[in-house]
């Protein structure tokens, strides 16, 4: 909100063609209710409860690249627990649109893939109303539900009245409660200094109370230099008579130039006293920025201190290391290992009761939303059995938020710029597991399947893990079982306190069609014990799923509530994973090498050769088989090989 909206220094989740001709009442009928706890009613809990708070701004970035960088931010800065992020709207961007820089669409992936409330500014600049009512039908469509009202800045020097448009964010604020009754939560700007163009400090307050008498249900203000003057203005908006909360806006000073561009476009004067700290350092950001730490960190605790401020605002200008420091400092920065659930909850309204999905996506969640953003419902309480589950095709693996974060350089340099074998690929995989450095010295800290490092609880099997990938059985999805260990457990908890979770454990791996009738034949062996299914690039299915029942992998215990099954292995859903799972082979693999090439020709014979395994061990008590089953594969090909016949016995002990 720095100085409005130009502060941004500056297909997607799919939004619906029906929006193309402005129209209102297909969205009203397709959009969810609104969140009977928005983010108001969270405020509010929080003010009750004296509980501390922060939020974050962000502006879109200009570039693809950049928006890959920014989601990735979300995901980093999203483990400190803020309240909710706010994204600006810049009217030079084209912020209405599905470009993947623009307003909308940053906003919205942060709700449905990254799980954070999330505040979308909008602004009455260079827009009709119908314009703005189409953004608004649009948003609501897409799960967003907050929103921050602003007139915003002039294109150019002076303001320009906005022809069928509105000229005051009041206006926008009756134009939204008017067409969308409460539905949104709405913010408006404060200024503690009063508005740049206003005649005074007192008409810019009446201003103010003009927005919230409209429907504003909180305040943020812009940024300052001193608690003193938020404290003031805190009082005086008390003393007109507004009640609602009003949080400060944090600028914390993070560079020499940062700071000028900022002043100039929020026309604020810096303090004499600081200017005379930061002049002389004005080349050293390093010393700029810890000086700005120092600065805002002492400002927070003499407002947190007041008694008046329930929550921080930060303006993070896209950047995390002075803001995280800042928060760390002030005792907010709430780096909870405990999980809802085992997976990332999307804060799409419609998406609210979620509480089952196949475990197949553990390691690509943000897929699995985009797959299933057309559902009208989603499972709660159990996964159920159906036979057309209809997830969307995944053909767009170029979208920013379904992107590798690595560079093409970077990714050639921890798979290889040139493979020579397979074994090259046993390799990659192995050095993944290990987190050892690969033959060019470089972490292989991705895979196409896996873009983040791995969980915790990979840490349970990491020997086995290795061993088996060396082997050609190349994993990309597995958890240990677990039997009734505390919901608070700092690896593989989840869920409310006092509770206890289980896990049966669980196999998904690559490999060759060569090691399938041997795996089959050991797999008959363990009977019931061990459920499996066996699919290739083509469709080809083997599998003992009873009647194609899906299986609860995951599930928890808790006081007062009933069993919940979050994760569960469905032999349906497995086919369409299985079709992202091969292609991905190709399109982030493959594709780094000259089509043609040697590299290129032993990631496509991978891609038709290999099967696609899973294996549920369904003894979660004791002690975990599925690597028995894996020993029991290479001593009974070992054992083939010897006596020269596939009738080789072997025997197993389940």
């Amino acid at each position: 909100m720095v100085n409005e909206e130009q502060s941004g220094m500056g297909q997607v989740f799919k939004s619906d063609d029906r929006f193309s001709d402005g129209s209102q009442e297909s969205s009203r009928s397709s959009t969810p209710s609104p969140d009977a706890d928005g983010l108001q009613e969270k405020i509010r809990r929080h003010i009750e409860s004296g509980d501390k708070w922060f939020s974050l701004e962000f502006f879109p970035p200009r570039t693809s690249g950049g928006a890959v960088n920014l989601i990735s931010r979300f995901d980093h800065m999203a483990v400190g627990g803020p309240l909710f992020i706010d994204v600006t709207w810049h009217p030079a961007g084209d912020p209405g649109s599905d470009k993947e820089t623009s307003s909308m669409t940053i906003a919205s992936t942060a709700v449905n893939y990254c799980g954070l409330e999330t505040l979308l500014h909008i602004t009455c600049c260079n827009q009709t109303k119908d314009q703005i009512t189409q953004h608004l039908h649009k948003a609501r469509h897409l799960g967003l539900k907050n929103l921050l009202a602003l007139r915003g800045d002039p294109m150019g020097d002076e303001w320009k009245t906005e022809e069928g448009g509105f000229n005051y964010a009041s206006d926008l604020v009756k134009h939204i409660r008017s067409e969308f009754n409460d539905y949104f939560a709405i913010c408006v700007a404060g200024y503690p200094t009063g508005h740049p163009e206003c005649k005074s400090y007192e008409e810019d307050l009446r201003h103010l109370k003009l927005k919230v008498e409209a429907g504003a249900d909180f305040i943020i203000s812009q940024l300052f230099f001193k608690p003193e003057t938020f404290l003031s203005f805190f009082k005086d908006c008390r003393a007109m008579g507004i009640t609602c909360p009003i949080l400060p806006g944090i600028f914390p000073i993070q560079g020499y130039h940062s700071l000028r561009q900022l002043v100039k476009l929020s026309k604020l004067q810096v303090p004499q006293e600081i200017k005379d700290i930061i002049d002389p350092i004005k080349d050293n950001d390093a010393a700029i920025r810890n000086y700005g730490i120092d600065l805002a960190t002492d400002m927070c605790k003499v407002l947190l201190e007041s008694g008046l401020v329930p929550g921080l605002h930060f303006y993070t200008l896209n950047r995390e290391v002075a803001t995280v420091e800042i928060l760390k400092r002030l005792r907010l920065w709430t780096e909870d290992p405990r999980r809802a659930l085992p997976w990332t909850i999307s804060a799409n309204p419609k998406r609210k009761i979620e509480d089952v999905r196949p475990i197949f996506w553990a390691s690509r969640q943000k897929s699995y939303i985009y797959r299933t953003q057309d559902w009208d419902e989603f499972p709660n309480g159990r996964w159920g059995n159906s036979s057309s589950p209809a997830f969307g095709e995944l053909n767009d693996y170029y979208l920013f938020y379904l992107n590798s974060n690595c560079s093409k350089e970077e990714l050639l340099k921890m798979w290889g710029e040139e493979l020579v074998d397979e074994k090259s690929i046993f390799d990659v995989f192995t050095a993944y597991i290990t987190g050892q450095s690969n033959s060019n010295g470089k972490r292989v800290t991705c895979l196409p399947w896996n873009d983040e490092p791995l969980a915790l609880e990979t840490s349970l099997m990491k020997g086995e893990l290795e061993k088996v990938n060396q082997m050609g059985i190349l994993t990309i999805n597995s958890q240990p079982n677990i039997n009734a260990r505390p919901s608070a457990d700092p690896i593989v908890g989840w869920g409310p306190e006092g509770g206890f979770v289980f896990q049966k454990a669980y196999l998904e791996f690559f490999t060759s069609a060569e090691n399938i009738p041997t795996l089959l034949k050991v797999l008959k062996k363990y009977k019931t014990r061990v459920n499996y299914q066996i699919v290739n690039v083509k469709g080809e299915n083997i599998n003992n799923a009873f009647d194609l029942q899906p299986i609860a992998v995951t599930w928890g215990i808790f006081p007062g509530r009933e069993i919940i099954q979050p994760t569960v292995v469905d032999p349906i859903s497995f086919i369409y994973w299985k079709d992202e799972a091969f292609a991905l082979w190709i399109e982030r693999w493959a594709k780094l090498y000259p089509t043609g090439s040697p590299s290129w020709q032993i990631i496509q014979d991978i891609h038709d050769r290999y099967y696609l395994v899973n294996l549920v061990d369904n003894d979660f008590p004791f002690e975990n088989c599925l690597w028995q089953v894996i020993d029991d594969l290479f001593r009974l090909k070992a054992s083939e090989k010897t006596c020269g016949s596939p009738t080789c016995e072997l025997p197993v002990k389940p």
